[in-house]
């Protein structure tokens, strides 16, 4: 595998966690207002990219557990 190769799915990686995380904080929420599980589900992003504060909301923390 190719280091583009590499990076591209290093990001791919990151992308799909950010969004399985955004996913599943909205569908906790939905959940909270008793809302059906089809409108927890929304997704969409412009073009295939994360809106910036979006990322830093849904993004892994430098916090570590111990």
């Amino acid at each position: 595998m190719s280091t583009q190769d590499k990076a591209r799915a290093l990001m791919m990686r990151h992308y799909q966690l950010i969004k399985n995380r955004q996913q599943s904080m909205l569908e906790r929420a939905g959940e909270e207002l008793g809302l059906p599980g089809e409108m927890s589900h929304y997704w969409n992003p412009t073009q295939g990219k994360i809106d910036p504060n979006a990322r830093i909301t849904y993004d892994r923390s430098n916090a570590a557990m111990s």
